[in-house]
């Protein structure tokens, strides 16, 4: 179902337009397809974008994970799939390792490297 569509602004003269929303009941996630503007600006990072996204739109960053996030050429205007989880494990589940390792913020990494260490 196509929800009407909705502009956030997400800090760092970035706005982010939802274009379409959907449940996924299924997989236990909600599917988005985004917009963020950064007129003036280079590409945003994923994990910077991930961040400012889950904070707007009320849910916990490792549950939300960035498909793709690709510019079009020549304008500020970048295209986004994101997909936010019920649950991290159901995230972990679901979405490739090479996403993941897109998406990790630095926390996550210092995280990760303490586990290992």
């Amino acid at each position: 179902m196509q929800a009407a569509r909705k502009i956030i602004d997400i800090g760092d003269d970035m706005t982010a337009e939802i274009v379409e929303e959907k449940d996924n009941r299924v997989v236990g996630r909600r599917e988005y397809v985004i917009k963020v503007y950064h007129v003036g600006k280079g590409t945003p990072s994923i994990p910077d974008v991930r961040v400012k996204l889950a904070e707007k739109l009320g849910v916990e960053y490792k549950r939300l994970f960035i498909r793709k996030l690709e510019t079009e050429y020549g304008i500020g205007v970048s295209n986004a799939i994101v997909n936010v989880y019920d649950t991290v494990d159901k995230a972990l589940l679901f979405e490739p390792k090479y996403v993941i390792e897109r998406n990790k913020t630095l926390e996550e990494e210092i995280e990760e490297a303490e586990k290992s260490g």
